[in-house]
């Protein structure tokens, strides 16, 4: 009988773990996003861009980290090296392809240079103001330029917008293209930047941000292309005397991220970090159009005089652009296409 009992005990048992594996195989014990220990992932990211911690972009920055950390319930956490601390926007992308940094804010002037799509981001007066520019985001068009990086081992995740582009001259104020003809201004070196001003009259030096001040101050140039964040931040107002808010680009940001880190998380996390970064967009030009007479009132206040010119008086080089421009890209055609009004 002994032996009897301590069979059927024996037997009991196995019945009991047999049970247990089985209900493990059936999916109970999975987390939500359907890859067992992926919502108990964590990640300490970085992030890169060029901007002072007082510029749009550093603030947008400041809102995907806060937006990582909420959505992910603090699995998600985010350094932020603003200001070219890792190096120039070169350095940066090439940092994020190769996973020593995860994310990056890069200008799409510069990723015209890799990837020339990005240049219809310039067509001159597109859009009416930055609200228009911001709700471009979410249009084919742009989903498909973003697309585009994918080969560089990049995923394009969005736009973040600063200040549109206006014009600051030292000591003339421009009504039209005829008062340019013969000014030297730092412009982006980005060709359909530069193209722009060239048509105008202008010729155009690149040279780097920290140079900009001194450059304006000595004469070595008599203006420059700007957004009226960059004209207060970096206290330009101290060294030209007239702003022209022409409005007459705008200045997206092309927000980054390695591909592979990307394509290694649950589909629940790309989303976190999709809707985490749309956020953090639609802050920044929420705020920064809502800050356009409180910049221009700060810059009168400072002593220059601000005023503003009409798309027209820029027509002939509108159409320059667009002939120029349109045939070298299907994409930069159907972008101008598409905004063109």
């Amino acid at each position: 009988m002994k032996t009897m009992k301590k069979w059927g005990l024996s037997f009991l048992s196995l019945v009991l773990v047999i049970g247990v594996l089985v209900a493990c195989g059936s999916g109970e014990t999975k987390t939500s996003s359907g890859t067992e220990g992926d919502s108990e992932k964590t990640y300490n990211f970085k992030l890169a861009h060029i901007t002072p911690p007082t510029h749009m972009w550093h603030k947008g920055a400041e809102k995907f980290k806060e937006e990582l950390e909420k959505r992910s319930e603090g699995r998600m956490k985010l350094e932020i090296y603003p200001s070219s601390q890792l190096g120039t926007e070169a350095d940066m992308v090439e940092q994020i392809a190769a996973g020593s940094v995860d994310f990056g804010l890069i200008t799409a002037a510069y990723m015209s240079s890799r990837e020339p799509s990005f240049a219809a981001w310039f067509t001159p007066y597109a859009f009416e103001d930055l609200n228009a520019a911001n709700d471009a985001r979410d249009s084919e068009v742009a989903k498909k330029i973003l697309d585009t990086i994918d080969k560089q081992g990049l995923v394009g995740l969005d736009y973040l917008f600063a200040g549109q582009r206006v014009m600051l001259f030292k000591d003339k104020e421009v009504k039209g293209p005829s008062d340019m003809e013969g000014l030297k201004l730092r412009v982006t070196p980005s060709p359909p930047m530069q193209d722009f001003y060239q048509f105008s009259g202008a010729s155009t030096e690149g040279l780097p941000l920290p140079e900009v001040y001194s450059a304006v101050q000595t004469g070595v140039i008599d203006g420059m292309d700007m957004d009226l964040d960059a004209a207060i931040t970096n206290k330009y107002h101290e060294v030209v005397k007239y702003g022209a808010v022409t409005n007459h680009m705008v200045w997206p940001a092309v927000a980054m991220m390695n591909k592979k880190t990307f394509e290694g998380m649950s589909e629940e996390d790309q989303k976190i970090i999709r809707e985490s970064m749309a956020a953090a967009a639609d802050f920044a030009a929420t705020t920064r159009a809502g800050q356009e007479e409180e910049f221009r009132q700060t810059l009168k206040d400072e002593g220059m005089t601000i005023y503003e010119l009409d798309a027209d008086v820029f027509s002939e080089q509108m159409n320059k652009f667009d002939e120029k421009y349109g045939p070298t890209d299907p994409l930069i055609q159907e972008f101008i296409d598409t905004f063109r009004k």
